[in-house]
């Protein structure tokens, strides 16, 4: 008998708190190998904190969460991490390269990379599309190749996790289906998260959605609606569209 597949992310009963402030409450999640999950909510409903918890780099006030079976921050290395912002300084000479290099940083780092760290970042600029940027200066390519540059820097270190928060805020439309050109071919062979604050983009790349808004709801994608998506961001929230109609009953594609 096969054993049953066992999730790769697994929250139990987690709740998180910003002094004495909920910001998640009794979340139960479970992230499968090969998942792509959309992370979507309003600004304040705890994405970023739930990334961050994912990561290590903040803990639970109740409940457990493990990746691979073990602590957050035991299983860092094992989880590629593309953040919204670069923060770089423009005048400093770094290369495309260097950049991606980073991604073989760790704790064992001597200052120099070594020719297996090139190669790895070398290869992961060719799964991006990027080998001919290699030596450019990082501060010269444009945001959309900026973008796969950073996700080059986190396929480099190996991981089989990728998380990404909001990659696409600030690239052109061109630029944005290449983008999802490339987590297609990714999530072939890894584990891929992304938060977005455009639901839209819910509706094509990802099998499912994590509905986040202080608790955390699962919906496979076919059953995200307007219904859903109003009672998340409020009603504030008129209308979301990307490129087909959208009505109170659902997406509707043309």
């Amino acid at each position: 008998m096969i054993a049953e597949e066992r999730a790769i992310i697994e929250v139990r009963d987690l709740d998180f708190n910003y002094d004495q402030a909920p910001v998640l409450t009794d979340v139960h999640l479970d992230i499968w190998p090969l998942d792509s999950v959309c992370i979507v909510g309003p600004n304040g409903g705890g994405k970023t904190t739930l990334i961050k918890l994912i990561l290590g780099l903040l803990s639970p006030a109740r409940g457990s969460i493990t990746v691979f079976g073990h602590k957050p921050e035991e299983a860092r290395l094992r989880i590629g991490y593309v953040p919204q912002y670069a923060h770089y300084d423009p005048q400093f000479p770094i290369s495309v390269r260097d950049v991606v290099c980073m991604g073989r940083l760790s704790g064992s780092f001597t200052g120099r990379y070594s020719k297996a760290d090139k190669e790895h970042a070398m290869a992961a600029l060719a799964k991006t599309g990027l080998t001919d940027l290699a030596t450019r200066p990082f501060a010269s390519i444009s945001g959309g190749q900026r973008q796969r540059a950073l996700i080059a820097r986190a396929l480099a270190s190996g991981g089989e996790i990728l998380i990404l928060d909001e990659p696409t805020a600030n690239i052109d439309h061109e630029s944005e289906v290449r983008f999802f050109d490339l987590l297609t071919e990714l999530n072939a062979a890894m584990t891929i998260l992304m938060v977005t604050h455009e639901v839209g983009f819910a509706s094509g790349f990802f099998k499912r959605i994590a509905c986040v808004n202080r608790q955390v709801v699962i919906h496979p994608t076919s059953e995200l609606t307007g219904r859903h998506i109003q009672e998340m961001y409020g009603g504030d929230l008129k209308m979301i569209r990307h490129d087909h109609r959208c009505s109170e009953g659902g997406h509707c594609h043309d």
